[in-house]
């Protein structure tokens, strides 16, 4: 049996049971743990004590309402941002505060962001290539063996001597992900990836994600793609107004949420299971 198909399979008997399956990863130490982690800009409470763990080889997807707090938690956890309280662990260490360390930390995660934040007057071999090259002093011939690999791997093998003005929106994010993997991470952070892409090439995007999702790479998504969250994710977390509303399998979130507010957001994107 397809290993996608046995693992609905195996969900849809559990909920018709009233079984829970157990939390991917639950029996060993988290990736990341999230501990009152609270965050400010101003006045304004971006995130509010939030507490979370994510589990190694885990899809955990984030969703909510725009300005939720989302994208943030992901910007702390690459420090990207600094914390007003609380903390971040990753394998069980805090985050750094020092620069050298930072740098250590974010060679680790893997982050693609809305924009591709590809260099125009690169390939896409070099631009994936680049980050080993000049971060891991790999040698360049090497670099560009894996870059190459790893452009296959999400579909652009042809492509790779293409500048980013020649490549669709969908293609420029795929090589964005190339990118973040050629830096061999432990933990991927997806802010949106879909969100600037035209409806014909979000899927090409979302297929290379299902993918590593099954080779198990630990993901955290932020999404509004309901689907995608529903049939990948491991973990749902419903954000508002930078506090956790509801988190759980994408079993309770979408097809048996506890809080109301849940059920009002995806009524809201006219989802109905």
């Amino acid at each position: 049996m397809n290993p996608m198909i046995e693992a609905g399979t195996a969900m849809n008997a559990a909920a018709n049971t009233g079984a829970q399956l157990p939390r991917k990863g639950a029996d060993q130490p988290p990736v990341l743990l999230y501990e009152n982690v609270r965050k400010l800009y101003g006045d304004f409470v971006a995130l509010n004590n939030v507490s979370l763990q994510v589990n190694k080889g885990e899809v955990m997807c984030l969703i909510g309402p725009s300005g939720s707090g989302k994208s943030t938690l992901l910007r702390c956890t690459n420090v990207l941002e600094t914390l007003n309280g609380g903390r971040v662990l990753l394998d069980g260490v805090p985050l750094p505060t020092r620069e050298t360390e930072i740098r250590k930390v974010r060679q680790r995660m893997g982050m693609v962001f809305q924009s591709f934040e590809l260099f125009p007057h690169k390939t896409a071999l070099d631009n994936v290539a680049m980050g080993p090259i000049t971060v891991l002093g790999m040698r360049v011939r090497e670099a560009r063996t894996r870059a190459l690999a790893l452009l296959d791997k999400v579909g652009l093998a042809s492509k790779a001597e293409s500048f980013p003005a020649y490549l669709s929106g969908g293609q420029q994010q795929r090589v964005a992900i190339a990118r973040a993997l050629a830096m061999e991470p432990e933990v991927m952070l997806f802010d949106e990836p879909t969100s600037a892409l035209d409806p014909e090439t979000v899927g090409e995007v979302l297929n290379v994600m299902k993918k590593l999702a099954q080779e198990g790479m630990t993901m955290i998504v932020v999404t509004h793609e309901m689907s995608f969250a529903q049939r990948v994710a491991n973990w749902v977390v419903v954000f508002e107004n930078g506090a956790i509303m509801e988190e759980g399998p994408p079993a309770q979130i979408f097809d048996h949420p506890t809080v109301a507010r849940t059920r009002d957001f995806l009524g809201h994107l006219g989802w109905n299971g």
